[in-house]
C-alpha cells in the first residue's frame, strides 16, 4: 500500500501535474518517495524563494498550476514572496511543505524548523491552506488546493504534511472531484448586449483574465470596432492590430479615450493602482456604461459596475459573440486606436521611448520569445508602452505586488513549461543580485534562456524617486559584481553591449543561437546622483 507521500504524488499526477520545483529536506522526505519513479519532472532551484518564482513563471508560460516543494519552516518562510506576487497576479501556484510532528504543533518545543503556528502564516497568502493529518484528508485537500486554479479567481495554495503522517499508509483512492463550472450569466449577457449594440465608441479593457483568450478577444473587438486598451498581463493579445492599444491606461491620451468611450467592456482586469493609476493621482478614467466581466465575484464588487458578469474570460466573450449582432453602430475604430497609440508612445519621456525602441529591437530580432522582466528600467518603459508579438509572453513583477528578483527564476520557470521559443530575461543589476544563483537551474536542465542584465550601477528608479522627492540619495548604489566572470562561473556564454536598440537587439540574437542559457550584459547610464 501506497503512504501518504506516495499518494500525494499520485494525486498530483491525476491532476495534470507534470513538474514540480523543489528543494528537499528531512521535513519531505517521504514526500519524494514517490516522486521519483512518478514521471514528474523535478527542478531544483537554489533557494526556495527561487522554487515559488519559477511556479509562478511556468503558471503564466503554460496556463497550468505551478508547484513547489517545500520544507518546514524557513522553506516556507522563504516562498511566502513568490505566494505574495502570485496572489497579487492571480497566478495557479501549489506549494507543498512539510510541517513539524503532529503532537507538537504550537507547543513551542523547540523543534527543527518550527513556528508558532506555520499554516497560520501560510493562510495570510494563501488562498486555500489545507493540512492533512489523515489518509482520508488527502483527497479533498488536493480538490479543494486544486479548486481555485479551475472555476475561480486563480492564486497560490497551500498543503502542509506532519513529519509523522507522511510516512503513514495513504488513501487508495485520490482521483480528482471535476468541479461544477458555472455558464455565464444569461441575464447579465444580454444587458451587456443590449449597451454594446448601440454603442458608437465603446472601448475594451483586457487584463491578465484575458490571456488564454486572444482569438474571441480579437473576434469580439473586430465586431464591435471597439481599440483594445491591454494592460501589462494582457500584452501580445493584439499584437499589431489596428484594434490594439498596447499602452498603459495611466496615460494621458489612453485615459482620454476610456473617458470619451460609450460603452467600456472591461474583461478580467481588477483596475489595480499600478496599472490604472501608476501615477498616483488617486483617480482612474471616468468610464460610462461600464461592463465588467471577471471570475471573481468579491472583484466585480469592489468597484461600481453598470453590468458585471461573474465568470471565466473565454466562455463570457464566446456567450457575447454568440449574441452580438453582425454589423453595428461602431465606427472609426482603427482610426482611434491608431491616434492614441500615435500620441501615448509620444507622451513617454525620450529615456522611456528609448528603452521602447530597444524593447521593439529584441522583438524584432527574436520573435516569438517570451520575455520575463524585473523591476527594471526597460521593464517599467515596456509596461507603460510596448506591443509584444506573443499572447502571455509578456510579463513580470514590476507591478502589483513588485518583488525584486523575480525575473531570473520565473524566466527559468517559463523555459520549463514552453520549451520551445527563446526565453529572454531581463533584469536590473540590482535585481539580479537578489537571485542569480538560480542561473545554475537553467544550467543543470540545459534550458534556452537568455540573461539580460541591465546594468546602471544601482536602483537608478529609487534614486530618481528619492531626488524627486527632495531625499539625499542614499543606499542606491549596491556595487554591481563582474558579470563576465559571473557568467564565467555558470560555464555559459557572455557578451556585453551599449545600450542601443541595435547593438542589444544584435547581442541577444547572438546568443540564440546558443543551445543552453546565455547570458548579455547591456552597460547603461549610471544615474548622477549615484556618483
Amino acid at each position: 500500500m501506497a503512504t501518504i507521500g506516495e499518494a500525494l504524488v499520485t494525486g498530483l499526477l491525476a491532476r495534470g501535474v507534470d513538474t514540480v520545483f523543489g528543494i528537499p529536506g528531512v521535513h519531505t522526505v517521504e514526500l519524494y518517495r514517490g516522486l521519483a519513479a512518478s514521471g514528474i519532472r523535478h527542478v531544483i532551484p537554489r533557494h526556495e524563494q527561487g522554487a515559488g518564482f519559477m511556479a509562478d513563471g511556468y503558471a503564466r508560460a503554460s496556463g497550468k498550476p505551478g508547484v513547489a516543494f517545500v520544507i518546514t519552516g524557513p522553506g516556507l518562510t522563504n516562498t511566502l514572496t513568490a505566494m505574495g506576487q502570485a496572489r497579487a497576479d492571480s497566478v495557479p501556484m501549489l506549494v507543498v511543505s512539510g510541517v513539524n510532528a503532529l503532537s507538537t504543533l504550537g507547543k513551542g518545543l523547540g523543534k527543527l524548523h518550527e513556528l508558532p503556528d506555520q499554516r497560520a502564516l501560510a493562510r495570510q497568502v494563501a488562498l486555500v491552506s489545507e493540512r492533512i493529518e489523515k489518509a482520508g484528508d488527502l483527497a479533498p485537500a488536493l480538490d479543494r488546493a486544486f479548486a481555485p486554479f479551475r472555476s475561480g479567481r486563480p492564486g497560490p495554495t497551500h498543503i502542509e504534511i506532519p513529519l509523522d503522517v507522511a510516512g503513514h499508509e495513504g488513501p487508495r483512492d485520490v482521483a480528482a472531484v471535476p468541479p461544477a463550472v458555472a455558464a455565464p450569466d444569461q441575464g447579465g449577457v444580454e444587458a451587456a448586449i443590449a449597451v454594446l449594440s448601440k454603442a458608437t465608441a465603446p472601448v475594451i479593457l483586457a487584463g491578465g483574465g484575458a490571456r488564454h483568450a486572444a482569438g474571441r478577444l480579437r473576434s469580439l473587438a473586430e465586431r464591435l470596432g471597439a481599440p483594445v486598451v491591454q494592460t501589462v498581463n494582457a500584452r501580445g493579445l493584439m499584437y499589431a492590430h489596428p484594434l490594439g492599444i498596447p499602452a498603459s491606461p495611466s496615460l494621458g491620451p489612453v485615459r482620454d479615450l476610456i473617458s470619451g468611450a460609450d460603452a467600456v467592456l472591461a474583461v478580467g482586469t481588477e483596475f489595480g493602482e499600478t496599472d490604472y493609476d501608476m501615477y498616483a493621482t488617486g483617480e482612474m478614467a471616468a468610464m460610462t456604461n461600464l461592463i465588467r466581466v471577471d471570475i471573481c465575484p468579491e472583484q466585480l464588487a469592489r468597484h461600481p459596475t453598470e453590468i458585471a458578469i461573474e465568470g471565466d474570460a473565454g466562455a463570457v466573450l464566446d456567450a457575447l459573440l454568440q449574441a452580438m449582432p453582425v454589423g453595428g453602430p461602431a465606427f472609426h475604430g482603427p482610426e482611434r486606436a491608431g491616434e492614441v497609440r500615435r500620441r501615448a508612445r509620444r507622451e513617454l519621456p525620450a529615456d522611456l521611448a528609448g528603452l521602447v525602441d530597444v524593447l521593439d529591437a529584441i522583438r524584432n530580432a527574436v520573435p516569438g520569445a517570451v520575455i520575463v522582466g524585473d523591476s527594471a528600467q526597460p521593464i517599467y518603459a515596456g509596461n507603460l508602452y510596448y506591443d509584444h508579438d506573443v499572447p502571455g509572453g509578456w510579463f513580470n513583477a514590476a507591478t502589483g505586488f513588485g518583488a525584486l528578483g523575480y525575473g531570473i527564476p520565473a524566466a527559468i520557470g517559463a523555459a520549463v513549461a514552453v520549451p520551445g521559443p527563446r526565453v529572454i530575461c531581463i533584469a536590473g543589476d540590482g535585481g539580479a543580485q537578489f537571485s542569480h544563483p538560480e542561473i545554475m537551474t537553467a544550467v543543470d536542465e540545459n534550458l534556452p534562456v537568455t540573461f539580460v542584465i541591465w546594468n546602471n550601477h544601482g536602483y537608478q528608479e529609487i534614486a530618481t524617486s528619492m531626488e524627486a522627492a527632495g531625499v539625499t540619495v542614499l543606499g542606491c548604489d549596491p556595487t554591481p559584481p563582474d558579470f563576465c566572470a559571473v557568467a564565467e562561473s555558470y560555464g555559459i556564454p557572455f557578451q556585453s553591449c551599449d545600450p542601443l536598440p541595435a547593438t542589444v537587439a544584435a547581442a541577444i540574437a547572438a546568443m540564440v543561437r546558443v543551445r543552453g542559457p546565455g547570458m548579455v550584459e547591456v552597460r547603461a547610464q549610471k544615474h548622477p546622483a549615484l556618483g
